[in-house]
Parts: structure tokens; sequence; C-alpha cells
């Protein structure tokens, strides 16, 4: 299969791909993987509100959601390496422009601007994977780059914004970029569709009703988790902890958390996505509850440790499964952008909350959402793996 190949020396299945792959699919929505990081250097860098923090976090994220969107009708007929290569030089552009930003209403249209750009780059590298040999493996691999660059920003972010100020987290973002446009050349190639690297064609059972519950399961899932990471910042600072002290701990739970990607690129389906899926969104439920005990910093600990495990974990299936649908890639695009709706959802209701209602009532909504989304995937999946 020479679609499998580049230059004779990587194939899509080999480790050293999946890692690429999964670097240029992060870099446009690197700041995501800041967590609550990125939200807190707003408040104490810009010294607004957590509201108003929240709201600039989201605009990024729902311009996210309408470049990935817009991805959808590109990612068949454009050339995906010189495209990545122009979105990347454009995401520095706005990342450095916004280091020089102090207006906060300023700031989240600029945002806005960055997330459409970087949005755009991850649809078309989310449709890069799905089109590969084993898009779940390298989906799993996916989570576990996220979650180790982000436990090295999430660690690093906070002490650069105390001694450079809120410019820092841009600085950081830019340098990752950087990283992306260095090693494209290097990523492999990959076929225009994957019919030939599948013999299932989910097209010939209700698509739309069950890529339909997929993508709510998504939608739900992302909103849940977000909603709470983005304050798990402020959480911590509500339990007395101190910013470094906090950075300390959700590194850790950080660094642990790649073990959920981890799983999915060692075993990927062969257990099925239904399982794995139920495992994954219970586990993320239980866990985002206990948040409510986070007065014991050992339960916080905890509690961020597990659910961070579950969504590495479950994000690679969920995408796997909105991915077999079709064989160009588009309904990755397409998950790529509910996933961003959902990224940016989730922060968006908690700022509208976070003030007269506090942290635990955003629990509580991101519970509820987590066991919609699980009855949601397991609709979806079952029906998927029954056909």
């Amino acid at each position: 299969m020479n679609t499998l190949k580049l230059n004779n020396t990587f194939t899509q299945t080999s480790f050293v791909a999946a890692i690429l792959y999964s670097i240029i699919a992060t870099a446009g929505l690197f700041y995501v993987n800041l967590g609550g990081a990125f939200l807190s250097a707003f408040v104490d860098g810009l010294g607004v509100e957590r509201d108003v923090a929240g709201y600039i976090v989201s605009a990024n994220k729902y311009g996210a959601a309408f470049g990935a969107l817009l991805a959808t009708f590109f990612v068949k007929k454009l050339e995906w390496r010189l495209v990545l290569r122009i979105l990347f030089f454009c995401l520095i552009v706005v990342d450095l422009i916004s280091t020089q930003i102090k207006n906060p209403d300023t700031l989240i249209l600029l945002r806005f601007l960055h997330g459409t750009i970087g949005g755009l780059s991850v649809g078309f590298g989310l449709s890069i994977i799905a089109r590969t040999y084993n898009p779940d493996k390298i989906f799993g691999m996916l989570l576990v780059v996220q979650y180790s660059f982000g436990s090295i920003g999430i660690f690093a972010v906070p002490r650069m914004v105390e001694a450079f100020g809120n410019g820092a987290v841009f600085a950081a973002l830019i340098i990752f970029t950087i990283m992306a446009i260095s090693i494209l050349p290097f990523v492999p190639n990959v076929a225009k569709s994957n019919k030939e690297l599948s013999s299932s064609n989910i097209f010939n059972i209700s698509i739309g009703k069950f890529l339909f519950l997929a993508l709510v399961s998504l939608f739900l899932f992302q909103a849940a988790n977000m909603g709470v990471a983005d304050y798990a910042f402020e959480l911590g600072k509500d339990i007395g902890l101190e910013n470094n002290k906090i950075s300390n701990i959700l590194t850790i739970a950080n660094i642990i958390s790649i073990s959920g990607g981890a799983l999915v690129y060692l075993i990927g389906t062969k257990y099925g996505r239904t399982l794995p899926l139920i495992i994954g969104i219970s586990t993320s439920a239980i866990f985002t509850f206990l948040l409510h005990y986070s007065d014991n910093v050992s339960i916080y600990f905890i509690a961020n440790t597990f659910t961070g495990i579950a969504w590495g974990f479950t994000i690679p299936y969920i995408l796997g499964l909105c991915s077999s649908f079709d064989t160009h890639g588009q309904m990755a695009a397409l998950a790529g952008f509910i996933s961003k709706m959902g990224l940016a959802t989730g922060p968006l209701i908690g700022s509208l909350f976070i003030i007269n209602s506090g942290i635990n009532f955003i629990i509580n909504i991101a519970v509820v959402s987590l066991c919609i989304s699980l009855i949601a995937v397991w609709l979806s999946s079952r029906a998927t793996e029954e056909n």
C-alpha cells in the first residue's frame, strides 16, 4: 500500500507517524490543552472578572467551531499540507497581535479570529487522521500528545504569566505552532479517501439518526468536561490554594491523564467501541461529581486526574465512531466542529452561572450532561457494531 508511506521512511501505522499526525491536529487548538491556566491568566493578567475571562476563552473556542465547520467543505478539495502551512503562519500573526491587546472586548474579537483559523487547521488535521489505516489508535495518540504538551503548559504558563504578564500565554501558543510548521514536511501522506483501507460502509444503516446521536454525545461530553475544566484553577483558589500549588496539582493530574489516550493507542478497537465508551463516560460523570468535595485537596487531585484519564480515553472512540460514517474525512471534520462547539459552550454556560450560582452548580450541569451523553453514544455505537 504505497499510499501509507512517505519517502519510504514512515508508515501510517508507525509510532512516529501517529505523533506527527497528532501534533498538526493539535496546533490550532493548543490553548484548550492549557486548561484553566489560560482563563486564569486573563483573570490575573488583565484584571478582569471570571465571567469576562470566560467570554474571552469561549470566543476562541466558538471561532474554532466556526473554522472547523468551514473545513468540512474544503477537506476534499484542497491540498492539506499547503493549507496547514498558511494557516499556521496566520495563527502566529494573530497571537503576536494578541500580546499587545489589553481591552477585553477587542481581545474577544481577536481570539474569535484566532479560533476560526485554528479550527480550520484542526478540521484538516482530523480529516487526515480519519483517512489513515487505524484512526481510533491515532486519535488515542492525539490525546496523548495533547495531554503531554498540555501538562508542560499548565506547569509553565502560570509561572510565565507571573514573570512576563498575560502575553506569555500567547508566547506558549506561538512556540507550539512553530513546532507544527517544522514537522509538517515529515507528516506521512494519506489516501484521498479511506475506501481502500476499510471494507465497512456504515452508510448502509440509518446514518442520519446514529450520526446525530454520536454528535450529540460528543457535544455534551466536551461541553461538560470543558465547562468544569476551565474553572479548575478558580476552584483551587476557592479552596485556598495558591496558583503554583494549583499548577503543580493539575500538572501531575494531566501527566497521569496521558494514560487514557495511551490505552486507546494500545488496544484500538480490539473490544469494539461501545464498552470503552460506557466505561469512559461513566468514569467521567462519577469523578466530575466528586469535584463537589474539592475542599479535601486529595479529592480535588483525584477527581481532576480521573476525569482527565476518562477524557483522554473517551474522545478517541467518539471521534473514531464519527469518522466511520464516511470515507473522505468529512465526518471527522464535522465532528471537529461539534467538538469545538461543545468546548466553547461549556465555558460559556459556566460564565453565565459562575457569579450568581457558583462552581457547584456548573458541576451539577456537567454531570447531567455526561449522563445524557452516555445514553446517546450507547445507542449510536451499539447500532453501528450490530450492523
